[in-house]
């Protein structure tokens, strides 16, 4: 797209017939309002339909592990460097406990203060005027941030991460007008807002850019390159300064996350996925239909006229505003375009050749920063950018004509209505999903049944279900991780008499183990008699080295002591009681034999069933 300069345009003496008049700013303040509260309060009731969901846990155990010193703060959470959202973790859980209220309060009040930070640039950056809403209802209702304003551990980077581009981008737009350095101040620590909870937030530098550059200069490519570059050196030296200094830190500290696409189709799956099936749906209220994706948020999955769709809505609007306002209009898509292709680039570098790469352009959380572009863009290249000369320069001949007629109010309700219509339907149905909870069912059920389980109850700690806490968030999958923010959560040991275990579902039954049993023992009556000296159990095959669970059933003659060995595994030592017992005992070792003693010569000891595996809940009856 060419980057020809707008049309020059002369002073009017008076606004044209149909024009807003400068009055009129206070009614658009006021249904702004009205359209920002409505939003909030809508995602609100969408966000209250679920719960916390798979990383949320494991960032609430780090919270309740760790004290908020910089050791903990600092460290990489699945390679994010997130130290705001560490701390805001641990502030939220300390002070509200292990429930949602709390968490969803916070995503409440930073949606709200990003919609008024996102109105307030609409004001400082655009025409007044009544078309100011249109931008704004794009991204209020988009159903792209969905996800950041349900899901705690989305927010707490993208709220962040969206709020620092809008004040990024004012401080700058407010340093073009004034060249006030105060503003370049403003400039780096919103970056540095930005960073603090989320690295990608380091793409707010290259928003800042790509926007003086499309919409603050004039001329071609090269001509309006060197204007940028050299008339604003002192915003590029404050942000290279801020990126430099976080790059050197993040990468000094992460693991390099980049791989390498599988195929050639593979990009193109994921390209036409992002645009086809999830940007361009998104901007227009789609993609109307969810694919589940369990706990997590659900993932677009537009139909083909769905997606068709919305490509066609999208382009029908461009080509109006180009018709409407020329070159101007066209360098704000071309802003759009060259930041979608950033974050393309950086999503397919990172995601591409994982077993994530089939979905990577349908999650919309990925690209939901594209947002605030595109409705940024989109208002400057339907309202244009405001001018501050002493005598306002006339607008440009096709709007003049437009804005006088009387179809363009009826245009602006329309198309209002059509979109909010459009996301309210997108909306509901994402919110049908979202209220979809394993993770709140099963945490719910258990501590339920702990409160009823009679006194002595113990378990031994192993993951929570997949669908709680994937196995990706080792150790936090584990129980003993999951549960530990708990005043009452259970008991976890490495051997007992009476073991319980918490099922899919939550409820707690009586322990099993299933696995690789021993071998029929060679005295009828005994199986194996277990004496003073050590006794090699045979298994009917060989156990890989690692952490399993022994349970061993045994008659004794008196109490005594013993100890288990798992092939060339630790000496696991445990109580043997009189009588018909059984014994559960985690052991780490490997191999095809276990060795048994008992430590009182005199004691008398049978044995022969023995099972080496996994904690199970016990069949019914």
């Amino acid at each position: 797209m060419s980057l020809a300069p707008p049309p020059e345009r002369s002073p009017a003496p008076a606004p044209a017939a149909g024009r807003p008049a400068a009055g009129i700013s206070l009614t658009v303040g006021v249904v702004a309002a009205a359209l920002i509260v409505v939003s909030v309060a809508a995602r609100a009731a969408i966000a209250g339909r679920g719960y916390l969901a798979f990383d949320d846990f494991p960032l609430i155990s780090m919270a309740e592990r760790f004290d908020p010193t910089p050791g903990y703060l600092f460290a990489l959470f699945n390679n994010h460097l997130m130290p705001a959202g560490q701390l805001v973790t641990w502030l939220t859980h300390h002070a509200g406990g292990f429930g949602y209220g709390p968490y969803l309060a916070l995503i409440v009040i930073g949606q709200a203060v990003l919609s008024i930070a996102f109105y307030r640039l609409l004001v400082l950056m655009l025409e007044p005027g009544w078309s100011l809403l249109v931008p704004l209802t794009v991204f209020l209702f988009s159903p792209l941030t969905l996800e950041a304003t349900s899901w705690w551990a989305v927010g707490i980077n993208m709220i962040p991460m969206q709020l620092a581009m809008v004040l990024a981008v004012g401080a700058q737009v407010k340093y073009i007008r004034t060249r006030r350095p105060v503003h370049l101040l403003t400039l780096g620590l919103s970056v540095l807002l930005g960073l603090a909870f989320f690295e990608k937030a380091i793409l707010s530098v290259a928003l800042v850019f790509l926007l003086t550059l499309c919409l603050y200069t004039r001329g071609g490519p090269f001509r309006s390159l060197f204007t940028a570059v050299t008339r604003w050196w002192q915003s590029w030296a404050v942000l290279t300064f801020v990126s430099a200094t976080f790059l050197l830190f993040y990468l000094s500290r992460s693991t390099s996350s980049l791989r390498k696409p599988a195929s050639v189709d593979e990009v193109l799956t994921f390209l036409t996925q992002m645009f086809g099936h999830t940007l361009l749906p998104g901007l227009v209220g789609g993609p109307w239909a969810w694919l589940a994706a369990g706990d997590g948020a659900p993932i677009t999955a537009p139909s083909v006229i769905a997606r068709w769709t919305g490509v066609g809505v999208v382009l029908a609007f461009v080509a109006f505003t180009v018709w409407l306002r020329g070159a101007a209009a066209g360098r704000a898509w071309l802003l759009v375009l060259l930041y979608s292709a950033l974050v393309a680039g950086l999503l397919g570098s990172t995601r591409l050749g994982s077993v994530f790469s089939g979905v990577a352009g349908a999650v919309p959380r990925y690209i939901a920063d594209v947002v605030v572009v595109a409705a940024i863009a989109a208002g400057a290249a339907l309202c244009g950018l405001r001018r501050d000369q002493p005598e306002p320069a006339a607008p440009a001949p096709r709007w003049t004509a437009l804005s006088g007629s009387a179809l363009a109010p009826r245009l602006l309700i329309g198309g209002l209505a059509a979109l909010v219509l459009s996301t309210a339907f997108t909306a509901v149905r994402f919110g049908d999903q979202w209220a979809i909870k394993q993770g709140r069912d099963y945490l719910a059920t258990a501590r339920a049944d702990l409160a009823g389980a009679p006194a002595g109850t113990v378990f031994m700690d192993q993951p929570v279900p997949e669908g709680v806490v994937g196995p990706l968030s080792a150790p936090y999958n584990k129980q003993s991780e999951f549960f530990a923010p708990l005043a009452d959560g259970p008991i976890f040991v490495t051997q007992s008499r009476d073991l319980s275990v918490l099922d899919e579902a939550g409820h707690v039954r009586p322990a099993w183990v299933t696995g690789v049993a021993a071998e029929p023992g060679p005295q009828p009556g005994c199986g194996y008699r277990v004496t003073g000296s050590p006794v090699q159990v045979p298994l009917a095959s060989g156990v890989i080295d690692y952490w399993h669970v022994v349970r061993i059933a045994y008659l004794s003659d008196r109490n005594t002591s013993a100890t288990l060995r798992l092939g060339d595994g630790e000496v696991v030592p445990f109580d043997v009681h009189q009588g018909l017992n059984a014994m559960f005992l985690l052991a780490h070792g490997g191999g095809d034999s276990i060795e048994l003693k008992v430590l009182d010569p005199a004691a008398g000891v049978c044995t022969d069933e023995i099972v080496v595996g996994n904690v199970v809940p016990a069949p019914a009856g």
